[in-house]
């Protein structure tokens, strides 16, 4: 019997939160009626934080140790434990005990009680953190991240995150990704709310952010807006760009033959190479179009991922006027794959 909630906590470097942490997960979630597993994913850690994880799972049958070989980064931690959750959701949450337990269960009941929303994010709306090295930066990424991707959150660094299990399945994480979970998820086709959720400063261990980190967030929004806009039509972007690049190029060439032709010497002019460097950038950046749409193009047809999601929808047979309803994902996977592997036996 699979459990109906699936915890997934990235570990780094936090041994001496381990034992306060798994605890308070427990005790929130026997507060609830669903079923839970956690799975603890050391990234590497360099301090004993491993061996106290595979210590406590051992009086702890429903905690799912998970060793990285060395620290691959957050993003890579949480895809791990995504690639083997079992319950029809998922909740993520940090392991420096600043996001509250206690409020798992407040986010289940959202997804338990309103079929119409597929992801609901944390909003730390009373946020125990420095004002100046942590707040203002987040505010301002915040913003920029909203209205550069279009999902409108007060809270995009918040770890504590519910999910329904197929838009997990939907998303895949590498690099430092996992700052763009919201976008993913609603490209995904995730229907996403945000709730307040309390927030703690931190009391043991050392923080992991720093300055370099603003950066880093900068870079990663640029790759998000290029993949939300234009993951299936590249040439849509290089060759937009080639093109108002190059026209300008072609006008000035242009215009050079014509005074060329009146006997005026070009050869010395800036504008020459002006001209010629706008059409050489142009060109180069319609032929990376081109490459790119190639590559989309054996990518999607070779089966390696999906132009689209989709809901299906059945007629509601418990009762009462006809309608129709979202079938659920987990529950179809499911039942599709217990008689298949029964038939092999």
């Amino acid at each position: 019997m699979f459990p109906a909630v699936s915890i997934v906590v990235p570990i780094y470097n936090e041994f001496d939160n381990l034992i306060a942490l798994v605890d308070r997960i427990d005790a929130a979630m026997r507060s609830q009626p669903l079923s839970y597993e956690l799975i603890a994913v050391d990234d590497g850690s360099k301090d004993d934080s491993a061996k106290r994880l595979l210590e406590l799972a051992a009086t702890r049958p429903w905690l799912r140790p998970v060793i990285l070989a060395r620290n691959y980064g957050q993003s890579s931690a949480l895809q791990a434990g995504f690639d083997r959750v079992q319950g029809r959701y998922v909740v993520t949450l940090d392991a420096d005990l600043q996001n509250e337990p206690d409020d798992i269960p407040l986010l289940l009941n959202r997804l338990e009680t309103d079929p119409s929303v597929d992801m609901v994010s944390g909003w730390r709306k009373d946020r125990q953190d420095a004002a100046i090295s942590r707040k203002l930066p987040s505010k301002i990424a915040n913003r920029l991240i909203s209205n550069a991707t279009g999902v409108q959150l007060h809270d995009y660094g918040c770890a504590l995150k519910a999910y329904r299990r197929h838009i997990i399945d939907r998303v895949h994480l590498y690099g430092e990704l996992h700052r763009f979970i919201p976008s993913l998820a609603r490209d995904a086709g995730a229907r996403i709310t945000e709730v307040p959720v309390r927030h703690h400063a931190r009391t043991a261990g050392v923080s992991k952010y720093g300055i370099d980190r603003t950066f880093r967030v900068i870079l990663d929004l640029i790759l998000m807006v290029f993949l939300m806009r234009y993951r299936q039509r590249p040439l849509h972007a290089f060759g937009g760009l080639g093109l108002w690049l190059a026209t300008p190029g072609f006008l000035i060439l242009a215009y050079l033959f014509i005074v060329k032709l009146m006997g005026e010497s070009i050869g010395g002019r800036p504008l020459l190479i002006i001209g010629v460097m706008l059409v050489l950038m142009g060109m180069t950046f319609v032929a990376a179009g081109l490459i790119g749409e190639l590559l989309t193009r054996i990518y999607y047809e070779s089966g390696g991922g999906r132009q689209y999601y989709a809901d299906d929808y059945v007629i509601d047979e418990t009762g009462g006027p006809p309608r129709m309803v979202r079938l659920d994902a987990h529950a179809a996977r499911e039942q599709t794959v217990q008689p298949a592997a029964a038939s092999s036996l």
